[in-house]
C-alpha cells in the first residue's frame, strides 16, 4: 500500500516515455502523447493505475506551477510593445468565439452558463504546441508568427478572468456561486495584495535570500511564495490556479524572475506530465468508439469556426489577407489551458459527462492536427490570395499603397523586400552609397510610419506579381530578401526570376539545407545565417592565434566556396587549410601596471633602455581611457598607466622590475 503511488507514478512514466518517443518519431506533439499515455493507463483504458486520486493532486500541483510560470513570464513591456494585436486582436478572437458558440449552444437547448462556459474552453488555442511548431519552422519572427504569438498571449491573460467568472456562471445555472459584488471585493482585495507585494514585500524578502549565496534556501522560498499565495487565493473562496498566477506576476516584476523561472520549469514540466496525463484518464475510449463520426464532425466544425473567426479577427486589425489565414489556420485549436479551464467547469457542473468526453475527444484530434495544418498554411494562403482581386486586398488592409499609380518610377535599383533589422540596415547602407531602392513590407503599421518619414516604401505581398510589378522588378538590377518565411522566401524567389531573368537576387536562410532548393528557384546568392556566424566567429578565433590575414581571407572564400563543407563534415580527419601551431611558442603577450614610486615611473622609453637591456618590445601604453599604440623613445611613462609588452617569458619576468614600486625594508608590513 506504501508503494502504490510509486508504482503508479513508474507505470506512468515507462508508458510516457514508449508513447512520446513513437509519437516524437511521428510528429505528434508531445501533450497528445501524454493524453494518450492517459488513456491506455487509466480506468478506461488497461486499468494498471490505482491511485488516480493521488496522481490528480499531482497534477494540480503541475497547474499550479504552469499558471506560476505563465505569470513569472508575463511581461508588461512587450504587452505594451504588442498592444494592438494583443488587445484588438486577442479581443475580437476570444469574444468572437464565445459568442458563436453561446448561440450555437443555446440553440440546441444548452443552458445559458454552459453554453458561455463552452465557449470559454473552444475560444482557447495551445500556446505549446502553436510556438513549438512555429519555432521549428523557424516563422516565429514573422509577420504571421508575431501576430498568432500575440492572440496567443492575451490567450494565456484570459484564463485567469474566465477562472474567476466560472462560479458566476455556475450561479446561472442555478448552483452556488458567491454573489458578483462578492468576488469582485475579493479581486480587488488581491489585486491591492500584488501591487504591495510586488513593489516593497518580495523583492526585499528575496534581496535578503539572494545574500546568502544558498540555491537550495533560494529555491524553497519561490515555492513558498507560489504556494503560500495560491493557498491564500483558495481559502478565501477563488481558485488555486488564480492564486499561482498572481505569485507569478509578483514575482516578474522583480530582478530575480529569470533565476525563479529556471528553478521553477523541471518541476512544472514533471508535474504537467502529470496534468495530461490525468486529463487522458477521463477520457472514454468507449464513448469515442461508439460516435466517431460525431466526434470528427464536431472536430471539423470547431476547426472551421475558429479559424474564420481567428482570421477575421487578425483581418480586423487591417493586416494582409496572407497573414490573416496563416494565424486563422494557426490558432484552429483546442488549447492545453481549456483542460485546466474544464476541470472546473466540472467542478461547478457545468459539464455534463457526455459533454465533457465530446470536448476532451475534439481537443485531443485538434491538437494532434496542429502541425500538419500550420505547414499546410502558407501555401493554402497563397492559394487563396491568387484568386482575390488586389483592390479588394488593398481595401481589406485598410493601408496608403499607392498603387493608383501603375509602377514606381525607378529603373536600376535595389529592392529589398521586408524592413525588419536587415531591410533597415540594408536601407541605411543604399542610402549613404546613393543606390536608388524601394521597400515592399506586409506589416501596415510599419509602412504608415516610415511612409510619415519620407521613406520609399510601400504595402503588399511580395509574393504577389503585381507588388512586384508596382515597384518596377522588371528595371531592378538587385532583390535583397531580409524576411524570416521560408516558404515566403522561396514563392518571391520564383516569382522574380520569371519576372526578371536578368535580376540579381540575394537571400538569407537560417538553414544550410534550404540553399540548393533556393539556388535551383534562381536565387544568385544564398546567405545562410548559421553558418555565416560560425564563419564569423572562427575568423576571430583565428586572429587571436596571429594567423596572417591574407591567410584568414583565403580561408573565409574556401569554406564558402565549397558550400561551407568544413563545418557540415562528420569526419574526424583535420581540414588543412593552415597549420594553426605558431612560429612563437614561448613568445608572450603581457600587461603591466605602472606603479607610482617605480623606476620607470616619469621616464621614457629611452631612457629604460628596454629592449636594449631585456630584449622586450613595449607594444603599446593605456593611459586612462586613451590607448596609444606603438610609441617611441621620447614616449614618457607615468605611474597607471598599464602597458602592453611583447617578449619572452623569461624576459618579460626580468623587466617587471622596472614597472614595480622597490620594497622598502623600513615600510611597516600591513595585515591583510
Amino acid at each position: 500500500m506504501e508503494t502504490s503511488l510509486f508504482n503508479d507514478i513508474l507505470i506512468i512514466f515507462g508508458l510516457a516515455i514508449a508513447i512520446l518517443f513513437i509519437s516524437h518519431r511521428l510528429r505528434v506533439p508531445t501533450i497528445v502523447g501524454l493524453l494518450l499515455t492517459g488513456m491506455l493507463a487509466g480506468p478506461h483504458g488497461f486499468g494498471v493505475i490505482s491511485g488516480i486520486n493521488e496522481i490528480e493532486v499531482l497534477a494540480e500541483i503541475g497547474v499550479v506551477l504552469l499558471l506560476f510560470t505563465i505569470g513569472s513570464e508575463l511581461s508588461l513591456k512587450d504587452l505594451w510593445e504588442l498592444k494592438k494585436t494583443v488587445l484588438i486582436g486577442g479581443t475580437a478572437q476570444v469574444l468572437l468565439t464565445i459568442l458563436v458558440v453561446f448561440v450555437l449552444a443555446s440553440h440546441i437547448g444548452i443552458g445559458f452558463g454552459e453554453s458561455v462556459f463552452i465557449g470559454f474552453l473552444i475560444s482557447l488555442s495551445s500556446t505549446a504546441i502553436v510556438l513549438k511548431t512555429l519555432q521549428e519552422r523557424a516563422e516565429m519572427d514573422t509577420f504571421h508568427g508575431r501576430t498568432a504569438l500575440s492572440i496567443l498571449i492575451f490567450q494565456d491573460v484570459i484564463i485567469v478572468p474566465m477562472i474567476l467568472v466560472t462560479p458566476m456562471l455556475a450561479g446561472a445555472s442555478g448552483e452556488l456561486g458567491d454573489p458578483p459584488i462578492i468576488i469582485f471585493t475579493k479581486g480587488l482585495g488581491l489585486i491591492i495584495l500584488v501591487i504591495l507585494s510586488a513593489k516593497w514585500v518580495v523583492p526585499h524578502l528575496l534581496y535578503q535570500i539572494t545574500r546568502t549565496l544558498n540555491r537550495e534556501l533560494f529555491l524553497l522560498s519561490i515555492i513558498f511564495i507560489c504556494f503560500s499565495i495560491a493557498l491564500l487565493t483558495y481559502n478565501i473562496g477563488l481558485s488555486l490556479a488564480l492564486g499561482a498566477f498572481l505569485a507569478g506576476l509578483i514575482i516578474s516584476e522583480s530582478e530575480y524572475s529569470h533565476q525563479a523561472l529556471g528553478n521553477i520549469l523541471p518541476f512544472r514540466d514533471v508535474f504537467m506530465s502529470f496534468f495530461f496525463v490525468s486529463i487522458g484518464m477521463l477520457l472514454d475510449i468507449d464513448f469515442f468508439l461508439q460516435n466517431p463520426g460525431f466526434i470528427i464532425l464536431m472536430a471539423l466544425v470547431v476547426f472551421a469556426l475558429k479559424t474564420m473567426i481567428a482570421c477575421l479577427s487578425t483581418a480586423m486589425l487591417g493586416y494582409h489577407p496572407r497573414t490573416a489565414i496563416i494565424v486563422g489556420l494557426s490558432l484552429f485549436q483546442v488549447g492545453e489551458f481549456s483542460f485546466i479551464l474544464s476541470r472546473f467547469g466540472v467542478e461547478y457542473g457545468l459539464l455534463a459527462h457526455d459533454t465533457y468526453q465530446l470536448f476532451l475527444a475534439v481537443s485531443v484530434i485538434t491538437m494532434a492536427a496542429t502541425p500538419f495544418i500550420i505547414q499546410a498554411a502558407p501555401h493554402v494562403a497563397h492559394s487563396a490570395i491568387q484568386t482575390l482581386p488586389t483592390n479588394l486586398i488593398s481595401r481589406w488592409c485598410r493601408t496608403e499603397t499607392n498603387n493608383s499609380e501603375k509602377k514606381i518610377p525607378l529603373d536600376d535599383h535595389l529592392i529589398i523586400i521586408g524592413f525588419g533589422v536587415n531591410g533597415r540596415n540594408m536601407a541605411r547602407a543604399a542610402r549613404a552609397a546613393g543606390i536608388p531602392y524601394v521597400i515592399i513590407e506586409i506589416n501596415p503599421e510599419i509602412v504608415r510610419k516610415e511612409k510619415s518619414m519620407n521613406e520609399p516604401i510601400c504595402y503588399g505581398d511580395s509574393a504577389q506579381e503585381s507588388v512586384l510589378e508596382h515597384v518596377n522588378i522588371k528595371g531592378a538590377r538587385v532583390l535583397v530578401l531580409g524576411i524570416s518565411d521560408p516558404v515566403g522566401t522561396r514563392k518571391i524567389i520564383s516569382i522574380a526570376r520569371q519576372l526578371n531573368p536578368n535580376l540579381h537576387i540575394i537571400t538569407r536562410t537560417r538553414y544550410l539545407q534550404e540553399m540548393s532548393a533556393l539556388y535551383d528557384l534562381g536565387a544568385n546568392e544564398i546567405i545562410p545565417q548559421e553558418f555565416e556566424t560560425s564563419v564569423e566567429i572562427f575568423v576571430r578565433v583565428l586572429k587571436k592565434y596571429l594567423i596572417p590575414k591574407g591567410e584568414i581571407e583565403k580561408f573565409s572564400a574556401d569554406v564558402r566556396a565549397d558550400g561551407y563543407e568544413m563545418f557540415r563534415s562528420l569526419s574526424d580527419e583535420p581540414a588543412n587549410f593552415f597549420n594553426l601551431k605558431l612560429d612563437l611558442p614561448d613568445i608572450e603577450i603581457n600587461t603591466i601596471r605602472v606603479e607610482k614610486g617605480a623606476s620607470a615611473d616619469g621616464k621614457n622609453l629611452t631612457q629604460i633602455q628596454l629592449r636594449k637591456k631585456y630584449g622586450v618590445t613595449m607594444l603599446a601604453i593605456r593611459r586612462g581611457s586613451q590607448t596609444l599604440p606603438n610609441p617611441d623613445g621620447n614616449m614618457q611613462l607615468f605611474a597607471g598607466d598599464i602597458i602592453v609588452l611583447l617578449g619572452s617569458v623569461e624576459n618579460i619576468a626580468d623587466a617587471d622590475s622596472l614597472f614595480v614600486k622597490p620594497f622598502d625594508a623600513d615600510e611597516p608590513i600591513q595585515n591583510v
